[in-house]
């Protein structure tokens, strides 16, 4: 039985619920709940705190679990990232009083407040940055202001909340986070896992990708092709017109509506898009 730690609260739990139920696997109705047994799919999955679930993996108590990089890494747990998941991303940056105009070298003796000290403490050390590192479980805005830290070093989504603080960016960003699936730092991934990654791959991917169908004249497959290459090569069918062929490509969702307009001009008719649930690539 492969035992799975999966996020118990916040938006982070309900995005890695979404993504497991998509990837056949049962997940609790009752929030209440901390542990699921899913008996068809042989998974027992436990309910923990995000930053929990490194501990847990990385000890050895559980198989694999979902969490953030970011937790992953701030931990220092022995546990290694097999699979991003492409939700729940964030970026952590360094942070000082506008007037400083600080740089990361020059951070060296200062006091850093921080909700995530091991992950600052890691990022210092692999650029050679002796400063020290004040342990914060929120807030980190005001820690400045309070004399607590001289630098603080945190999410940043627009920036808005820092500069209402009086405090503006500096320095490359510490780590840009996501959800990803990690499991104990060893050469070989626990009995079982593979397929739940499989499972979990084809789900980010299908998340990433749409089908596109559409009719082309003959004379235009060639460059219709070329726009749509697909992953390995688009499936082309002919049609009762003899000069117009039928073709399917999987394209980027993203890039979905610039494709369609560029088919539209080559000359390509009935155009549409598909959701993919999942898939194995």
């Amino acid at each position: 039985m492969l035992r799975i730690a999966v996020p118990n609260k916040g938006s982070l739990s309900e995005s890695s619920a979404d993504i497991l139920r998509e990837a056949g696997y049962r997940q609790r109705t009752d929030t209440r709940d901390l542990v699921l047994l899913d008996k068809d799919n042989g998974v027992e999955f436990y309910y923990l705190r995000p930053r929990d679930i490194a501990v847990y993996v990385g000890s050895g108590e559980l198989e694999a679990g979902i969490t953030g990089r970011d937790l992953m890494i701030d931990s220092c747990a022995d546990a290694r990232e097999v699979l991003s998941l492409n939700f729940g991303a964030s970026t952590f940056r360094f942070a000082g009083p506008v007037d400083k105009k600080l740089t990361l070298k020059g951070i060296s003796g200062l006091r850093v407040a921080t909700a995530y000290p091991g992950l600052v403490e890691q990022h210092l050390a692999t650029h050679g940055v002796k400063a020290t590192v004040v342990r914060l479980d929120g807030a980190v805005e005001s820690s400045i202001r309070l004399g607590v830290a001289d630098v603080i070093a945190d999410v940043v989504s627009t920036g808005n909340t820092l500069r209402q603080a009086g405090l503006e960016i500096f320095a490359d960003p510490i780590l840009t986070s996501e959800a990803v699936l990690i499991s104990r730092n060893k050469d070989s991934l626990p009995a079982g896992l593979d397929i739940l990654i499989r499972r979990l791959q084809g789900v980010v991917t299908a998340r990433q990708y749409v089908l596109l169908d559409y009719d082309v004249p003959l004379k235009e497959v060639e460059k219709a092709c070329a726009i749509t290459p697909g992953l390995e090569s688009p499936t082309i069918s002919p049609l009762q017109k003899p000069d117009w062929v039928a073709v399917r490509a999987m394209v980027l969702r993203s890039e979905t509506n610039r494709l369609m307009d560029e088919l539209w001009a080559l000359g390509a008719r009935g155009i549409l898009v598909t959701d993919i649930h999942a898939c194995r690539l």
